[in-house]
């Protein structure tokens, strides 16, 4: 019961009682789970301050300057390459502790220290060390909340640049000692110029000595060299990497039954079939969730596989693992069931994030003014010669299969295959014979250079439950007549009866809604704007032709829904899809690669399987 005291309301307690608690609130710190976050965002402000630390000169502070006096120049050398390398390894390790990892826990323990006597030795800042000593305890005390496993790696890429980068500094270093020859003082021997050489990269300073000013210049030299193959190797050292796929045969076997059972509940259900995913199973089995880890995102797509009471145990199996090695979770393309389900048992949120197109095969007709465009456009490729097959994969010959297979990765546009959560990223397997591949043909003209024969563009379909089937891949020779596409979707609607098929999934449609509301009239000046944005990245992005696309088969619309933890965390998990998808590539020098199967079986800390995870439930 609250009492009014003065005009003001009180709830009871006593105002000394209130400044006590919010004084033990400050005393505490922040909670647990903010911890990491915290010591992140100091991390890396004190390693800038040892990075300035190492590169502005020194304070003349008279209650120091007496020790700096006495000191000899290699330690205060040392010092300012210490304070830099520290300070860079300290904002290096920045996200990973944010990530709560405990390797990166690890590594700022030993540095903070190292840091705070740079300071004192070379710059003689009382802060920067004391901050820094104050993060080392405050890390100590807090030890418990990095509980987070490391990334996988390859440990012998680590070392290879070390080595390696190690040997051209001291290469490029010795020609550095050995190219100012008038300004050296003496005829030092070759065996004193390699210890020159490899007391410099280290941040000492060596016994050869030049003329007029360089010295600063080999000097400085020798400890950028030495700087940078230390820098490197500790970038590689604490990089996260992609874990590699686990997606073994057991466990393809096992998703298959699952399918097999309850595969008629989602479009996408196929797609965990994709063997750069990896799975976790409920602790019965009857449920699991496919996934990537991409840029530090557990990337699921669709919904979980198998039963929907079972549901909830893969689920909690996907978040122990993502909290295992402070993974940031997401789903992408859930249907509503399963965004309800993921919000209800993670207390994650959810967006809706398009529409998936789904056409009833007993519904479509060429007829009707609604259909006029793609029927014109079928009839006239027809009459150019061209014909159509829709076949199940099963039904192709050995020599018609590897043709199409070929045909398939030469007409792709771009290096890699695409796609992630409507994409197979495989054609013809021998587990995948009840696939459709649906083809256009046309007898090459005289003169004409056709390396497929006849064979002029090509669709391959897999299955949704036992009746049901979604598209998975279009390609085309550019030299084919436009309308290849249609002409080959409305083949594969026209001989789906034959093929006991009674609906078909197309593409999504990113953000459908406001695309169709915010081109109606009367539209709000809101949606008109996200109208304009999404027409504007549809120069680089298929946002707004996907969606004409697709309306030409007048399909029914079914939500398709992203889930995640925070809004803060949306654009890094829109970027990690992008990634995933193939729609955005890193330049080749900062892409990661997964890390090898047997560095991750080398330690069974770091990396868990799939089953390995569901028995440790």
């Amino acid at each position: 019961m609250s009492v009014r005291v003065d005009g003001k309301k009180s709830d009871g307690v006593p105002e000394g009682t209130k400044r006590l608690s919010r004084l033990a609130r400050i005393v505490r710190g922040p909670k647990p789970e903010n911890v990491p976050a915290v010591v992140g965002t100091v991390a890396a402000l004190i390693g800038l301050l040892d990075v300035l630390a190492g590169v502005v000169p020194r304070f003349r502070w008279s209650k120091v300057h007496s020790l700096a006096e006495v000191l000899p120049g290699s330690v205060t050398q040392l010092a300012a390459a210490g304070s830099i390398i520290v300070g860079i390894l300290l904002l290096m390790l920045a996200h990973g502790l944010k990530r709560a990892k405990q390797r990166a826990w690890l590594a700022a323990v030993v540095l903070l220290p190292i840091g705070a006597a740079a300071q004192l030795v070379y710059r003689h800042s009382y802060i920067g060390a004391i901050l820094s000593l104050l993060l080392f305890i405050y890390l100590v005390w807090h030890k418990s909340s990095f509980y987070a496993l490391p990334d996988p790696r390859s440990r012998w890429k680590v070392a290879a640049n070390f080595v390696l980068m190690g040997a051209a500094s001291f290469g490029l270093g010795w020609v550095i000692v050995g190219s100012h020859p008038d300004q050296m003082i003496g005829d030092p021997p070759v065996s004193e110029q390699i210890q020159h050489v490899l007391w410099g990269l280290f941040g000492f300073e060596g016994s050869i000595r030049y003329t007029e000013h360089v010295d600063y210049t080999v000097g400085y030299s020798l400890g950028a060299l030495g700087l940078l193959t230390v820098a490197t190797t500790a970038y590689l050292a604490f990089m996260p990497a992609y874990p590699a796929a686990v997606l073994t045969e057991e466990d393809e076997d096992r998703l298959r039954e699952l399918l097999a059972k309850h595969g008629a509940r989602d479009s996408l259900g196929h797609f965990a079939l994709r063997r750069d995913k990896s799975a976790v199973f409920s602790p019965s089995g009857k449920a699991a969730v496919s996934y990537r880890v991409v840029s530090g995102v557990m990337l699921a797509s669709g919904d979980p596989i198998g039963d929907v009471e079972a549901w909830p145990g893969a689920i909690e199996q996907f978040m122990a693992l993502a909290k295992r090695h402070s993974w940031t979770p997401a789903v992408a393309g859930c249907s509503e069931t399963g965004g309800e389900v993921w919000t209800r048992e993670t207390g994650l949120d959810a967006l809706e994030m398009g529409d998936e197109a789904i056409v009833e095969v007993a519904d479509f007709s060429l007829t009707g003014r609604s259909m006029r465009n793609v029927r014109q456009m079928v009839k006239r490729i027809e009459r150019n010669g061209y014909s159509t097959k829709v076949r199940r994969v099963g039904d192709l010959g050995p020599e018609e299969l590897e043709a199409v297979q070929k045909a398939a990765n030469a007409w792709r546009d771009t290096e890699d295959e695409r796609g992630f959560s409507m994409a197979l990223g495989r054609i013809g397997d021998p587990k995948d014979l009840d696939a459709i591949i649906a083809t256009a043909h046309k007898d090459p003209e005289e003169g004409e250079d056709c390396p497929f024969g006849d064979l002029r563009a090509m669709q391959h379909y897999v299955p949704w439950g036992p009746d049901g089937s979604s598209l998975e891949l279009m390609r085309r020779d550019r030299s084919a007549d436009p309308g290849m596409n249609e002409l080959l979707i409305v083949a594969f609607l026209q001989a789906a009866p034959e093929l006991k098929v009674k609906r078909l999934s197309l593409n999504f449609a990113f953000f459908r809604s406001a695309l169709e509301r915010g081109g109606k009239l009367g539209a709000g000046p809101v949606v008109r704007i996200q109208r304009s944005v999404l027409v504007f990245l549809s120069r680089w992005f298929q946002i707004e032709s996907l969606y004409k696309f697709n309306e030409k088969f007048r399909p029914r619309w079914e939500p398709r829904f992203i889930v995640f933890p925070n809004s803060r965390d949306l654009p890094r998990i829109g970027f990690a899809m992008m990634q995933a998808e193939g729609f955005l590539e890193l330049p080749r020098l900062l892409r990661r690669r997964p890390a090898p199967p047997k560095d991750v079986l080398d330690d069974a800390d770091e990396q868990v399987s799939a089953s390995e995870v569901t028995r440790a439930a």
